[in-house]
């Protein structure tokens, strides 16, 4: 019991070493302008975020909700041919999340 303490102490202090070697703290302008700070910062990526996030993180969504989608139609179908009753909840459901993430990358950067 004594080792296993020490270890989780050990490996506590070790992410805490980590933690506060790798923290850079962000300082705004001599005027302490944070919000002008925040905007500059957000205007310099906002060209590498859009790309990254229309190209890969809503095609990742929209793959794992229509996998997630004719999975759930399979099994009600299986579920409709055993019970004779159609669970439609969790389809329709899906579709919905489905028809959001395809059609959110025209207009979120409106929003946003």
């Amino acid at each position: 019991m004594n080792k296993r303490l020490m270890r989780i102490l050990t490996m506590a202090m070790l992410v805490m070493i980590l933690v506060v070697s790798m923290a850079i703290p962000a300082f705004a302008t001599g005027t302490g302008n944070v919000s002008g700070a925040i905007e500059g910062t957000w205007n310099a990526a906002q060209g590498q975020v859009k790309d990254i996030v229309n190209n890969v993180v809503f095609p990742v969504i929209d793959m794992i909700l229509a996998i997630l989608f004719f999975v759930k139609i399979a099994t009600a179908y299986m579920d409709y041919r055993k019970h004779g009753q159609f669970e439609f909840t969790a389809p329709a459901i899906l579709f919905a999340c489905l028809l959001f993430s395809l059609t959110a990358p025209s207009y979120i950067w409106t929003i946003l």
